[in-house]
């Protein structure tokens, strides 16, 4: 478990169990300050930068190619290949694969629940700067 993984389930652990909600950690705040619902558990699988590159991108675009991808990010084919995979299995994007001439295409789209991992995400990390913000 990472430093701030263990330091966020330490506070947890000093809550209350009235304060703990199923699945979320509620953030007590300092001196009366407003209560914050931040999501417990982080989508691990969007949160790795490659994966969230791609899920990001897609979010702004209709869809992309995979060399389109590849510059974007800045990574090799294998790394592409190998955390679009990943999302693709999750069901978070679409592929596609044809021919453009004799070239082969892939091309990438966000999924539904690839659109809703990503607002979650950013949710969360939203509810996480606000609580940092207001300490």
């Amino acid at each position: 478990m990472a430093k701030s993984s263990a330091a966020a389930q330490e506070r947890l652990e000093r809550l209350p169990r009235s304060d703990r909600g199923k699945g979320e950690a509620q953030l007590s705040q300092v001196r009366g300050h407003a209560r914050e619902t931040v999501p417990r558990d982080l989508d691990r699988l969007i949160h790795e930068r490659i994966r969230l590159g791609i899920v990001s991108a897609l979010a702004v675009n209709r869809s992309l190619t995979f060399n389109e991808l590849k510059a974007l990010l800045k990574t090799t084919d294998g790394n592409l290949s190998v955390h679009a995979r990943k999302l693709e299995e999750a069901e978070y994007i679409h592929c596609t694969k044809s021919f453009d001439g004799r070239l082969p295409k892939t091309e990438y789209r966000l999924a539904a629940a690839g659109r809703r991992a990503l607002e979650r995400y950013l949710n969360h990390m939203e509810a996480l700067i606000r609580a940092t913000r207001e300490r």
